[in-house]
């Protein structure tokens, strides 16, 4: 009888065992992370970003190549191709190419370092990493951390939820929230290859701007196009208080003039594309709009989209606030 007892007990702490195989506590989770981390040698993604603002969500493919420690390919394109841009870093800077208009910026700079970046699984992690207040759960197939987000210049969207796969520890899905909760950017993963191999030159400025600009149509308009106003949604204790149309030797520009607790000038007018040239040098950072990459300086925030170029400029405008105005002029208002 006692030996019989004594092999049940046994029994049950056996499938007690099994069953507590499929859960990890969130620090088993977070360790695993960072080995596997230490571990990969890079990766392959491809991604359908998704803008939940306005009243239509706005999807966008994004591919990502990583090759560590620091060479970077994101490749965001519309569905119909009428946006495409690439961010590239290479051993010689940080690039941003828009191939159908022939521009290409370069830029002195430590991106994607030190700001959350949606699509980037190092980013995920550090993220994961850092926050010590993190939530978590899991399911039979996922892990699921709720984080705070690192955003340089936009601090209306604070939290993220990222789920990871279980089997491989690979992303799954982002959700960038707003302080209601309310997921404003989604990146869903469809596919996720670690350790990659990559050519020599699968980094290298001139063949990637040449497979950008092959992959791309022109988009920019007739010089003498009649250009559609575009008005920021988001213009916080400011009104427009004068809007006009300039001549150019290439056309026209928009002029719109906001005053009020604080001020700034929008500069709207159709994109020319330019003969193939070398990259142009700008002081300033690579920052995400959602919908395009633009270039950010202290005073001014500068971007391209549907064959239009975006100036923004201001003396009293925080660079989170122009961040959130210009995001603002595709009808994605910040509330």
């Amino acid at each position: 009888m006692r030996k019989s007892f004594a092999l049940l007990i046994v029994g049950l702490v056996l499938v007690m065992g099994l069953v507590g195989c499929g859960s990890k506590s969130q620090e088993d989770v977070k360790e695993a992370l960072n080995k596997k981390m230490e571990e990969i040698t890079g990766y392959k993604a491809n991604a359908t970003l998704t803008l939940q603002t306005g009243n239509e969500p706005q999807d966008y493919s994004i591919d990502i190549w990583h090759n560590k420690p620091d060479f970077y390919r994101v490749h965001l394109k519309s569905d119909n191709k009428e946006q495409s841009q690439m961010i590239l870093r290479n051993k010689e800077g940080v690039f941003v190419i828009t191939p159908a208009l022939n521009k290409s910026f370069r830029f002195q700079s430590d991106w994607p370092e030190n700001s959350s970046q949606a699509y980037l699984y190092e980013s995920l992690v550090k993220d994961i990493l850092d926050d010590d207040k993190s939530k978590f759960s899991q399911t039979d197939t996922t892990y699921v951390f709720e984080t705070k987000t690192n955003y340089q210049n936009n601090k209306t969207l604070p939290i993220q939820e990222i789920t990871i796969n279980k089997k491989d520890l690979s992303p799954v899905m982002v959700k960038v929230m707003d302080q209601d909760r309310q997921p404003l950017v989604q990146v869903e993963f469809n596919g996720f290859e670690f350790d990659s191999k990559f050519d020599k030159d699968a980094f290298d400025l001139e063949k990637n701007k040449t497979s950008a600009e092959l992959d791309t149509p022109t988009m920019a308009q007739p010089a003498d196009a009649k250009l559609t106003v575009l008005y920021p949604e988001y213009t916080p204790g400011m009104e427009l208080i004068e809007e006009k149309r300039v001549k150019t030797d290439s056309g026209e520009r928009i002029v719109l003039t906001y005053a009020g607790e604080k001020s700034f000038t929008l500069f709207e007018e159709v994109s020319t594309v330019l003969p193939a040239s070398a990259p142009v040098f700008v002081d300033g950072e690579p920052v995400d709009l959602g919908f395009t990459v633009g270039v950010l300086t202290e005073n001014a925030l500068s971007w391209s989209y549907g064959g239009v170029d975006f100036y923004l400029a201001s003396q009293d405008l925080s660079q989170e606030e122009m961040y959130e105005i210009a995001r603002s002029v595709q009808g994605q208002a910040i509330k």
